[in-house]
């Protein structure tokens, strides 16, 4: 027994020192490819750009549609994960409570799916990302990483695919499409959206002036 638990501190002493090693490295470095894009039968389409070189809505939007508080949370919104809970303890259709800081780090480190030990790996890259990288590293990763269509990934792959021109110039509603396709990209459309994305994308659109006004994307530019 005692040699099980010594192999089993060092396993776990062995893994938090590779998973800080590799999030260090992609502060730094590209993120090559993830475990959702090897999978994906479609494919893979993605140009990795600097955030600098994306349009300023594209942030506003991704905040817009996908957490709101990105900037001042420390990774985990509370309340959305509480409201999350009440609502998927009544049945229906499953809602989740990520922030983008947690969809990073999954789309990054982790695989698609759910389960108590993959959202326990997720919390701890998420804490991981949130101190060694910071809200700017984050938001470029997420931005570059995110399935933003049929085998496509990251804003600039996006924004070719949909708008055939570059991700740093694209209009509120384009960003706002783009966006709108994040939560199911291989079921929504951004180009001549119908129903609930059309929907969507209009209120995600009317968001980021909001954004915009509030400050809520000021962390990713200070």
């Amino acid at each position: 027994m005692t040699r099980l638990m010594r192999i089993l501190i060092l396993a776990i002493v062995w893994f938090m020192g590779l998973s800080i090693a590799l999030v260090i490295v992609y502060r730094f470095v590209p993120v090559p490819v993830t475990a959702t894009m090897l999978l994906d039968e479609h494919g893979i389409t993605k140009d990795w750009t600097r955030l600098s070189r994306v349009d300023r809505n594209m942030v506003a939007a991704a905040i817009a549609a996908e957490d709101g508080k990105f900037c001042q949370h420390n990774g985990f919104d509370k309340q959305a994960i509480e409201k999350a809970i009440k609502k998927n303890a009544r049945g229906g259709r499953i809602r989740g409570g990520s922030t983008i800081s947690q969809q990073t780090a999954k789309n990054v480190f982790l695989w698609q799916g759910g389960g108590y030990f993959r959202k326990g790996l997720e919390a701890w890259f998420t804490l991981l990302i949130e101190n060694i990288w910071g809200k700017r590293r984050i938001m470029e990763v997420y931005l570059n990483v995110a399935e933003t269509g049929l085998g496509t990934y990251g804003a600039e792959a996006g924004a070719r695919r949909y708008y055939h021109h570059s991700g740093a110039r694209l209009s509120r509603t384009e960003a706002a499409r783009i966006a709108a396709v994040l939560p199911l990209p291989k079921a929504r459309a951004a180009v001549d959206p119908a129903g609930f994305t059309r929907r969507y994308g209009n209120t995600v659109a009317a968001r980021i002036g909001e954004v915009r006004r509030d400050g809520l994307d000021a962390c990713v530019y200070d």
